[in-house]
């Protein structure tokens, strides 16, 4: 046997060693790649569009999570407008007592203004950020009290980075004089604002955790991190422009989500992102009408326990068991039927 672009015809014995060294890297290559397909196919595969990427603003590797605008939520309806309609009962013909057919004198019943409030379509411009994240962590921090005296607290932080791609998504005209719109059309801004709001969630108790400001962590946070960006907290970054963009490193706009008291026995936990689209869904309309933004869920488990819990590794994602009763019991804990380390939810 001849290996391309090797000739070993003057060197006895060389040939049947690289041959043999060859096949046992080809062996161990095959060997490594059925192993992560087994782990794959063990839990159902990738069934997320989330990456990993380096980045120069902040050494290390992140999650980046794409944008996920939906059409569908460009539009709610049709919907009854009654709280219109109980407000204005001057707009009821049939109330007039002046229909003795019980017909309108001139237009169809369907094209009066009583009839038309209970077809209503709202439509609205969607957009949504890239969304790229750092592995959580803990740090320990003297956190000022109401009283003026700093208290020392473990705060568990997440540093994120938002990026605006563009491509917003809203309904599209092709005829004003037709109610239906039959077209959606992609539309891009210079920049976005971004007022976002973190939520960490015990799956176990049920507990939910707001993130909370704390001015005096976010120097020694960036200091740890060696996060050269400006580095905001939730508050702070409501105020940057997002600039659009399609180069891949761009450095976008860096933040930080802060938590204290969090129960220390947490191990199945998401982080909910709110803020990063303005899609919703509403059943309904009025004050009672139930209202769900739409949030971006983080799934989370931390192997281990209360005792040195800054030493403990938070990983992303939903562990997987090769047992299925143990596999499903976690799942459960995390509302899903399958392995997920992300989705999108209306809550």
């Amino acid at each position: 046997m001849q290996l391309p672009g090797i000739d070993c015809s003057h060197r006895p014995g060389i040939g049947r060693r690289v041959r043999e060294f060859v096949i046992a890297v080809c062996l161990l290559s095959t060997l490594v790649s059925s192993e992560v397909m087994a782990q794959d196919g063990a839990v159902g595969g990738k069934a997320d569009a989330s990456s990993q990427s380096q980045t120069q603003f902040a050494p290390g590797v992140v999650t980046v999570i794409p944008p996920a605008p939906d059409p569908k939520e460009t539009f709610d309806g049709p919907l009854t407008l009654q709280s219109m309609i109980d407000a204005h009962p001057e707009i009821s013909w049939e109330g007039t007592g002046n229909h003795p057919e019980g017909r309108p004198h001139f237009d169809p019943r369907s094209r009066t203004l009583q009839e038309q409030l209970k077809q209503v379509i709202l439509r609205r411009e969607i957009y949504c950020f890239e969304f790229s994240f750092k592995p959580l962590r803990q740090i320990y921090l003297d956190i000022p009290r109401p009283d003026g005296r700093m208290q020392r607290k473990l705060v568990q932080y997440m540093v994120y980075r938002v990026r605006y791609r563009g491509g917003d998504m809203r309904p599209a005209a092709d005829d004003l004089n037709q109610p239906i719109y039959r077209r959606i059309e992609s539309v891009s801004y210079n920049s976005r604002r971004l007022f976002p709001m973190f939520v960490l969630e015990n799956h176990e108790t049920g507990k939910q955790f707001t993130d909370q400001i704390l001015p005096t962590a976010v120097d020694r946070i960036a200091i740890r991190e060696q996060i050269t960006a400006p580095l905001y907290n939730n508050v702070e970054i409501s105020r940057v422009k997002v600039p659009r963009t399609k180069d891949e490193d761009a450095p976008g706009v860096w933040g930080v989500a802060t938590w204290v008291d969090v129960d220390p026995n947490l191990d199945f936990f998401s982080v909910n992102v709110f803020g990063l689209t303005n899609a919703f869904e509403q059943d309904g309309e009025g004050a009672d009408a139930p209202y769900r933004r739409k949030a971006l869920m983080l799934n989370f488990f931390r192997p281990g326990d209360s005792m040195d819990q800054i030493a403990d590794r938070v990983r992303f994602g939903v562990p997987a068991y090769e047992n299925e009763k143990d596999q499903a019991y976690v799942l459960e804990k995390y509302g899903l039927d399958k392995r997920l380390d992300y989705r999108w939810v209306f809550r």
